[in-house]
């Protein structure tokens, strides 16, 4: 048959030529996209776990899954999902009639990550403004933690401010 028709044995058949170029492709795409959360001080199973999932079509794999795709063990994604799971960038699901569990990225992903932070930005905070009592505020590290608590709380107000005008902006995107 024709390698370019599209018909069984050619280059766009199910594990054929062009099938392969692409999982290829991806395969790098996550390899590399892991790489940069790991830079950024994400661990780097779950940076190569999360990479893997965002890839996927459905957005969601079993553990066996991941392993293979990934070549790592049954361990390893275990210690990922963990970790991206306290991070509320993936959720764990049963199959249905099964035991057996997938897990799934977030449909809005940076949404709830960044959302789950407002607590975590309060709490640090309230430490940050413990330290610049105990520092005094007229020292350089008491100036220095003042800052930094007032960055944070910057950022708790400024939060969902930003959030609603990216739904915005993302929804006139996608009118047109």
């Amino acid at each position: 048959m024709n390698e370019h028709s599209g018909e069984p044995g050619g280059a766009d058949a199910p594990g054929g030529p062009a099938e392969e170029a692409r999982a290829a492709e991806v395969a790098d795409f996550v390899e590399r996209f892991a790489a940069e959360l790991t830079q950024a001080g994400l661990q780097r199973m779950a940076s190569r776990v999360f990479a893997c999932l965002l890839a996927d079509q459905a957005g969601a794999l079993s553990s066996a899954e991941l392993s293979e795709r990934l070549r790592i063990s049954p361990a390893a994604v275990s210690g990922a999902v963990r970790y991206l799971s306290q991070v509320h960038l993936v959720t764990r699901e049963r199959e249905p009639g099964s035991r057996r569990e997938r897990y799934r990225v977030h449909v809005d992903i940076w949404y709830q990550a960044m959302a789950d932070r407002g607590p975590l930005l309060d709490r640090w905070t309230a430490t940050l403004e413990r330290g610049v009592k105990a520092l005094g505020p007229d020292t350089p590290a008491g100036r220095r933690i003042a800052e930094s608590a007032e960055f944070f709380a910057f950022m708790r107000r400024e939060l969902p401010l930003m959030m609603e005008r990216w739904y915005a902006h993302r929804d006139a995107d996608r009118a047109g």
